[in-house]
């Protein structure tokens, strides 16, 4: 089951069922939330109605351990324990909901997915133990486009929206989260202190700082990034203050 919650109110908005076992990622894109499934399969939700599943995926053998939507909405990216990344078109209103891409050169579960923020075709992937490399993809042609061992499984990933910079996290053998510099994939720095493998990310609002969660059992809260100043005013400027959240109007 998938609950939505307004976190201001800490209220319970609406529960969404369909999926017949855990549920283990979810991506939103607009007013669509999209999950993936111990079963393999990735179900679409539109949040605005009552009949919220629109649409089912199948492309994994396996559970479904990494989902997300592309900035533009254009791309889903889901990987796999089956060591499989597919690219869905977000056409999926179609008799036909096969991937557009299938990935199969990860030797291990790829959980790590994250898109460019100012490329949005282009894709990165990690794999896990038995394959500890991150992966680049032009999702317009299919192509990898870089690949790096980073001698280590590969949790999480997330871009920078300030900088081009990638910043990874870690299990066996380092449990640790790494910024690279792109493309050209130099490490920046090596940030250290969990005892057990980094199991996810998130990036603050304002950009600059990582929080980590690890199977220690801690969050650590990193200051990765600085912002540009000229950038965040000018980008404050031209933020309504009257403009309201279509999914604050929807999700009922």
């Amino acid at each position: 089951m998938i609950t939505l919650w307004d976190a201001e109110n800490t209220k319970r908005i609406r529960s969404m069922t369909g999926h017949a076992a855990r549920v283990g990622a979810l991506s939103w894109n607009s007013y669509i939330l999209s999950s993936g499934s111990r079963s393999g399969y990735i179900h679409h939700h539109d949040v605005r109605v009552p009949d919220h599943h629109v649409a089912t995926l199948g492309g994994h053998a396996q559970e479904v351990c990494g989902l997300k939507w592309s900035p533009d909405g254009k791309y889903l990216a889901s990987g796999g324990n089956d060591n499989v990344l597919n690219v869905w078109s977000n056409s999926y209103n179609t008799v036909d909901n096969s991937p557009l891409h299938v990935f199969t050169q990860h030797q291990a579960a790829v959980k790590a997915v994250a898109w460019c923020p100012w490329q949005p075709s282009i894709l990165a992937s990690g794999g896990g133990t038995a394959d500890r490399h991150i992966r680049f993809w032009n999702c317009n042609t299919g192509q990898c486009i870089k690949s790096l061992d980073t001698k280590s499984q590969v949790c999480s990933l997330l871009w920078s929206n300030e900088y081009k910079e990638v910043i990874s996290s870690h299990g066996y053998a380092n449990n640790e989260l790494i910024i690279w510099k792109y493309p050209s994939m130099i490490k920046v720095a090596e940030l250290t202190g969990h005892t057990s493998r980094v199991l996810h990310m998130s990036m603050s609002p304002d950009g600059t700082s990582v929080v980590s969660a690890a199977a220690d059992e801690t969050l650590r809260i990193w200051k990765c990034f600085d912002v540009d100043k000229t950038k965040k005013k000018a980008a404050t400027t031209t933020i309504g203050k009257s403009g309201s959240s279509i999914l604050r109007q929807g999700i009922r």
